[in-house]
């Protein structure tokens, strides 16, 4: 997991915060691969995308091996910590959310992007 953020909107500002912290912290990649979801495909989002000079792959409708890296990821937040504790506020959930992604990204200390330039 290389950022993330907790939102009940579909607005496009939390993802291009996530974004750039990602893109800080680990470089730019070649190629941004994401879904169709309007948050991804605002011209907030797909502008620093471009502007990073970064080539935009987006899912086609049915296409979700495309996407079974993050699709897997979010099954296992949902069945190892949010199905498991039933959080009954946002800020409930942000707390252990953060708390899960400490240990998940604990698992491999090692991380690196192979393919930023």
């Amino acid at each position: 997991m290389l950022s993330w953020r907790l939102s009940n909107t579909l607005d496009s500002g939390f993802c291009v915060d996530c974004l750039e912290q990602a893109l800080q912290a680990y470089g730019t990649p070649e190629i941004f691969n994401t879904d169709q979801g309007c948050q991804f495909t605002s011209e907030a989002f797909t502008g620093v995308l471009l502007k990073k000079g970064m080539a935009i792959s987006m899912d086609g409708r049915g296409r979700a091996l495309d996407n079974i890296f993050v699709e897997r990821l979010w099954r296992s937040v949902k069945h190892e910590d949010v199905y498991l504790k039933g959080y009954a506020t946002m800020s409930e959930l942000l707390i252990g959310l953060a708390e899960y992604f400490v240990l998940y990204n604990a698992a491999d200390s090692t991380l690196k992007c192979n393919f930023c330039k």
